[in-house]
């Protein structure tokens, strides 16, 4: 996953991840690339389009 320059660090990714891989910490987002099954869910809820896969 790609963050890019628009995330606004809602949290509306990390409420979604089935996994609890993704994390908003001080205006930085947290993801554990090693467990992602890619289901992209985070992908598709983010209201910014600010999350890319790789």
């Amino acid at each position: 996953m790609i963050v890019n320059e628009w995330c606004m660090y809602c949290g509306e990714c990390a409420g979604v991840c089935p996994r609890c891989l993704i994390e908003v910490r001080e205006s930085k987002l947290i993801f554990d690339p090693e467990n992602c099954k890619d289901c992209q869910i985070c992908i598709q809820v983010c209201p910014v389009r600010a999350l890319e896969k790789e």
